[in-house]
């Protein structure tokens, strides 16, 4: 069993968004799907009563790796100071996760960075990235692009 599962807090999309990257990594599943309480007596708040029996999590899995949505509201938005990196085989895998993740509102950001339609940071790069960058001048290279392209190192 993985010993760290992210949790990433969405404002009432989190099913919508487990959803959108099953459709971006085929290999993904959803895992359980557990809904805030309906009553008082179950643990209910006040405060969320607007809530009773939307979904509360959703854990799904992407690329052998767990993640739980959490829909808890607008307070908390995603950045860059916490990204996932996607290790690619070749320049079309690169080329399948740049486009999948910048559509329908991602953005693209320099050295292979990006950020997906819900604000999440990814960093789509070669698997051997390490190596790439020993190459002279290689930095500087990757410096100057967005999607990274492995034939211009």
């Amino acid at each position: 069993m993985q010993k760290i599962v992210p949790n990433l807090w969405f404002d009432g999309n989190a099913k919508e968004a487990a959803d959108y990257y099953l459709s971006v990594f085929k290999d993904g599943k959803i895992i359980q799907t557990t809904y805030y309480p309906m009553t008082e007596e179950e643990g209910l708040a006040e405060f969320q009563k607007d809530l009773a029996g939307k979904i509360l999590t959703v854990e799904f899995e992407i690329l052998g790796m767990r993640f739980i949505g959490i829909n808890a509201g607008p307070m908390f938005k995603f950045n860059e100071s916490v990204s996932f990196m996607i290790p690619c085989k070749n320049q079309a895998e690169i080329d399948y996760y740049w486009d999948s993740l910048t559509a329908n509102g991602g953005e693209e950001s320099v050295c292979g960075w990006l950020k997906d339609k819900y604000g999440l940071s990814w960093q789509v790069c070669p698997e051997n990235w390490e190596e790439l960058n020993k190459k002279p001048g290689a930095f500087k290279k990757m410096m100057g692009m967005k999607k990274l392209i492995i034939a211009d190192f």
